[in-house]
């Protein structure tokens, strides 16, 4: 038994930021540790030095904690199992190839870029299913290598398949996966710079940090064979694989940045709550057999299962995304979203020093239902934070009639006269004016809202006056009736 509790890791390489992609493997490995008491484990493999990005760890670190997924071991841990940085692990890498090496189930190969180019351009000129290194090196006899070697010639170090061979695992999403070994090419394990490829680093970092579990994307399914053959060659206990479906873009073509935002960073700068992703992202292939949608991380922990994660490819609807934001920015108690309004407003450089919290809970209270995103309680309800200096064209047209000031006049009368006005006290006086002019009480709604937002939508128009106050409102009816009488009458 590899550990008597499940050890699961997410190993990213640092070219960039985190995709979505990316997080929905950590989170799901995330979700079975936590479900099973385990432990989750980020490990960078950063072997591809071509490809390194600097600062992409930080950043990876960084948005991972940003949703809630805190590793148990990792960079800057001290535990037994790390370090947790690949380029920090070379020599276990040279070790373990001279084991198979001696095995006789990897050899050394001194092929130029050149011969390797023009036996590629040979087998596709034959047509052949795929191209596959030839085996050529692994005819020389032990003197050829030793000279080879001495001479410093530059070379690889190969997996040596054995042909007819059928290769078998179980996925759990999957099921049973069966490959033919004479489809799979014999992988380079070290690299001429002497850096090892993903596949033995991979194999051989699980094993060390006796992973239990390799929960990773389906793009990696057909590399899993070679790390099967490791497993096999070096006589280790294999981990269980779960390969998880693909992500689609609504044309069920690949996620891809040619379509929309595919990195993490995106959508946080677009004002998404962490919540709200990572909701979204783990209904991505997974559900827990029910109807429900909106989750916290708590309730994911407790229901996840990789038995429910689906084998066909899952689309990424956007439209869900900004659906599930919604829900989770309604369902958050007012005073955290008082403070989350008061950062996004110093992100917009908005003065707050004029607003009490007391007004600012007020507008959270009558824009919640409204807003998708945050930075909305400014963009869709700037009245409440200035008064209008234009007004709708079309709202004018369809409701400013001749009469409109004489009305709007005895409407301003009729709240001049409250006391220390309620929301319905504004209602009540509107009711009023309407019966006493003997007309509907739309003619007075449709441009009392545009003359104090200048807008034909948003909340009910009560509860702006009342957010408002008595003062402000008539001050804002007058300058509407005078900016709108000299604009456009």
């Amino acid at each position: 038994m590899i550990s008597e509790k499940p050890r699961v890791r997410f190993a990213p390489s640092p070219t960039g930021y985190l995709h979505v992609g990316g997080l929905r493997t950590a989170l799901y490995n995330y979700l079975f540790a936590k479900h099973n008491n385990g432990k989750f484990i980020l490990r960078i493999e950063d072997t591809d030095r071509n490809r390194f990005v600097e600062g992409a760890i930080d950043n990876l670190v960084e948005s991972l904690k940003w949703c809630g997924l805190e590793y148990d071991e990792g960079p800057g841990s001290s535990d037994k199992f790390g370090p947790y940085l690949q380029s920090q692990r070379l020599h276990y890498y040279k070790t373990f190839a001279d084991e198979l090496i001696e095995k006789g189930k990897a050899y050394y190969c001194f092929c130029t870029p050149e011969r390797l180019d023009k036996l590629r351009e040979e087998q596709q000129r034959l047509k052949l299913p795929q191209a596959k290194y030839d085996k050529h090196c692994l005819h020389l006899s032990k003197n050829e290598i030793d000279e080879n070697l001495h001479k410093g010639l530059s070379h690889v170090i190969r997996l040596n398949v054995e042909a007819d061979k059928k290769i078998i695992f179980n996925d759990i999403v999957r099921g049973q996966v069966e490959f033919n070994s004479n489809n799979v090419d014999d992988q380079v394990l070290i690299k001429g710079d002497g850096y090892p490829t993903y596949h033995l680093a991979n194999v051989v970092d699980d094993h060390l940090m006796q992973i239990t579990h390799v929960i990773r994307g389906e793009e990696w399914l057909s590399s899993t064979p070679k790390h099967v053959l490791l497993y096999d060659f070096f006589e280790w206990e294999k981990p269980i694989f779960a390969h998880l479906p693909l992500l689609l873009n609504p044309d069920r073509t690949k996620l891809s940045k040619r379509q929309g935002d595919v990195a993490v960073e995106d959508y946080r700068k677009k004002g998404f709550l962490p919540d709200a992703l990572v909701n979204f992202v783990a209904l991505l292939g997974w559900n827990a057999g029910d109807d429900k949608e909106f989750y916290n991380m708590d309730e994911l922990v407790e229901k996840f299962s990789l038995e429910r994660v689906n084998k066909s490819g899952a689309v990424f609807d956007l439209e869900k995304l900004n659906w599930l934001n919604s829900e989770h920015l309604r369902q958050k108690p007012d005073l955290e979203l008082l403070q989350f309004l008061k950062k996004e407003a110093q992100k917009l450089n908005i003065n707050f020093q004029d607003f009490s919290d007391d007004y600012l809970l007020k507008i959270i209270n009558v824009m919640k239902e409204r807003v998708i995103f945050i930075n909305e309680y400014f963009t869709k309800s700037k009245f409440f934070f200035e008064a209008p200096n234009a007004y709708e064209q079309a709202a004018i047209d369809k409701n400013w009639k001749s009469e409109t000031p004489d009305e709007l006049n005895k409407l301003c009368e009729a709240f001049a006269a409250l006391m220390d006005p309620a929301k319905e006290d504004f209602e009540k006086a509107l009711t009023i004016t309407a019966e006493t002019l003997n007309i509907g009480k739309g003619k007075l709604i449709h441009p009392l809202r545009l003359a104090v937002s200048g807008l034909s939508v948003g909340p009910g128009v009560f509860d702006i006056l009342f957010i408002l106050g008595k003062n402000e409102s008539i001050k804002r009816i007058k300058t509407a009736l005078h900016k709108i009488k000299k604009d456009d009458h």
